[in-house]
């Protein structure tokens, strides 16, 4: 990769490590369902200058469905529910382990023993999050949070099978116009006061810009550089820098928040990271490598005696 676009996949993984920052501050005037009606209410603005890309609607409104509206509905549910922001973080890369089943089932596409051996390792963090379940984590925001990870997975296999040279930052726009309408009609069954006029001109200017975070750098940007990279670069190159959206989440919620987590939650995260970095790094090259540094002659010998 050219080091402007390491670069830029950089960028995009660390924004989508702060949105973990701006989901309890955007919680803190609207209710889940209203701030997935105005984040994407804002990213789908883009669809008055930008061309709709050349798929049919059923597509677009399979993978806006997916990608966007189950995926974060069920996350802003999850975090509303007591969901920890740096936990969530890391919960939701369940989706690359998702994705490798889901594969597996609809594709054909059977795991290697390398991601079968990262996704024992994943589920095993899995579990030891799983078994700290109280007062602090109810079991329904882990539960949502799962359904989250899995919907982001369904979305970006439906992402994966788009014909090739479909231009995916206008389809990231497009699909934005997916969500705000079921997200909607969500906040009128759930919410008290559903009306978003309402609640934007209560709301406090820290929860009015982290839905704008979330919303423009997030969604329309950071989803596009993404797209952009996936269709430029082979999917292993730009894979392992996704490791830097759940370590910029911790860290980041960590310093501003001050979330702990206790040993047996803290191995779970850590167990799920290194299931993610067994699957997406390209160990092979790696090996190659250090196979060659070691095999090469050191540039100065020392003289002989």
């Amino acid at each position: 990769m050219k080091v402007r676009d390491m670069a830029l996949a950089a960028l995009a993984n660390v924004i989508w490590g702060f949105t973990y920052v701006a989901y309890p501050l955007a919680l803190e005037s609207f209710t889940a369902s209203q701030m997935a009606v105005l984040r994407f209410l804002l990213a789908c603005l883009p669809v008055l200058f930008v061309a709709r890309p050349n798929l049919p609607w059923r597509s677009i409104l399979a993978i806006g469905a997916t990608l966007f509206t189950g995926q974060f509905l069920l996350l802003f549910f999850a975090l509303a529910a007591g969901l920890p922001p740096g936990l969530a973080s890391v919960t939701t890369q369940m989706h690359a382990f998702f994705a490798v089943l889901i594969a597996a089932v609809v594709l054909r596409e059977y795991p290697t023993r390398r991601q079968g051996l990262g996704l024992v390792v994943a589920f095993t963090g899995l579990l030891l999050i799983g078994l700290t379940v109280g007062a602090d984590l109810p079991l329904v925001a882990l539960l949502l949070a799962m359904f989250a990870a899995m919907s982001w997975a369904t979305g970006s296999i439906l992402l994966r099978r788009t014909p090739h040279g479909v231009p995916m930052g206008p389809l990231m726009v497009w699909c934005s116009l997916v969500p705000p309408v079921p997200a909607y009609l969500a906040s009128l069954v759930l919410d008290k006061d559903p009306s978003i006029v309402t609640a934007v001109m209560h709301a406090s200017v820290t929860s009015i810009l982290a839905v704008v975070f979330l919303g423009t750098l997030a969604t329309t940007l950071a989803f596009g550089i993404w797209g952009y990279l996936m269709q430029r670069y082979p999917s292993a190159a730009v894979a392992p820098f996704a490791l830097l959206s759940p370590c910029t989440g911790v860290l980041a919620v960590a310093l501003i928040f001050g979330e702990k987590f206790g040993p047996l939650r803290a191995a779970g995260m850590g167990c799920i990271l290194l299931g993610l970095m067994i699957v997406v790094l390209p160990w092979p090259r790696i090996a190659e490598w250090f196979g060659a540094a070691s095999r090469r002659e050191p540039a100065c010998r020392p003289p002989s005696s």
